[in-house]
């Protein structure tokens, strides 16, 4: 059952699949918690301007764990976290400090420089959390790479939700599906929740010219072919596509135009600029960047590499 009009996949070449390119996800240390690391990837460093993905649980803890993200740098990036489960307390060196809870999105821009610390709030810790859900990082087109660091929060009733009859679709940040996020970001993109009953068919945006769905849970069918949680689907560009749902899943769309020119990242560091990395390890190993105001006491070093 389809749930919205949808034309037969057009693509270069027709014999051509509409799925360019399947990542596995890749196991990381973030904290204390395991994450799945989707991007960058050997095979794809970049889906339009997205240029990291980490899949975060879900994970059970026990009472009186958490996780602990000590303070650490960015530049050049924005980051977008939204949860299925748990609460992440958020801390940065503007003087921010909010509770991520589920549904919600912060929007931070690092822009010339911005230290943050993402640690479990002491009541979730008391009784033992449950964590679930991704972190992103945008990349910023070279006119905006130096722009003042911002912090934005979007309350999870803030996110326009569509419910099409067995997909239900929340669009985090961008533009997709005829409706528009409060998180728009700084250059085209778009990045949707889908909840999906069985049998569901749904078409991808054809207005975004690159563009990737990552299985969360569950399954999906494209071309025949199936895929299962924790893979990234990247799709051929100026090639309609569609997926059908195998079995209730949840799945994350994502993309938008390719960015200005080619993006250097090392460590937490993102830039259009070999030599502005260099400068960002120094600030870091020098103590130059702002304090994270209410965690000022512990800091992730700069790695020796």
């Amino acid at each position: 059952m389809s749930v919205m009009p949808h034309t037969e996949p057009k693509c270069t070449k027709v014999a051509e699949p509409a799925v360019e390119l399947v990542i596995q996800a890749r196991a990381r240390d973030l904290g204390g918690v395991t994450v799945r690391r989707l991007l960058p990837s050997a095979a794809r460093r970049m889906v339009g301007p997205f240029i990291f993905l980490d899949h975060m649980g879900p994970v059970q803890l026990a009472a009186g764990e958490g996780i602990d993200v000590r303070p650490h740098p960015h530049i050049n990036l924005a980051t977008v976290t939204y949860l299925f489960e748990g609460d992440i307390l958020h801390r940065d060196s503007l003087g921010s400090e909010q509770a991520i809870r589920p549904g919600a999105v912060n929007w931070m821009t690092a822009g010339r420089g911005i230290a943050h610390s993402e640690r479990t709030p002491a009541a979730e810790r008391r009784r033992g959390p449950r964590l679930h859900g991704l972190q992103l990082w945008v990349a910023l087109p070279k006119a905006h790479e130096e722009d003042e660091p911002s912090f934005h929060h979007h309350a999870a009733e803030t996110i326009p939700g569509l419910d099409l009859g067995g997909a239900r679709l929340r669009v985090v940040a961008g533009s997709a599906y005829g409706a528009t996020a409060p998180v728009k970001g700084l250059s085209p993109l778009f990045y949707v929740e889908a909840q999906l009953e069985r049998g569901i068919v749904l078409p991808l945006p054809d207005d975004h010219p690159q563009r990737a769905a990552y299985v969360v849970e569950g399954a999906m069918s494209v071309d025949s072919e199936l895929h299962r949680a924790g893979e990234l689907l990247v799709f051929r560009e100026r090639c309609s596509a569609r997926f059908t749902a195998a079995e209730p899943s949840r799945v994350m769309l994502l993309g938008g135009a390719p960015v200005d020119g080619e993006r250097h990242i090392w460590w937490n560091f993102v830039s259009s600029s070999r030599e502005r990395i260099e400068r960002a390890k120094d600030d870091w190993r020098t103590g130059r960047f702002p304090k994270v105001r209410g965690d000022e006491k512990e800091f992730i070093p700069l790695p020796p590499r």
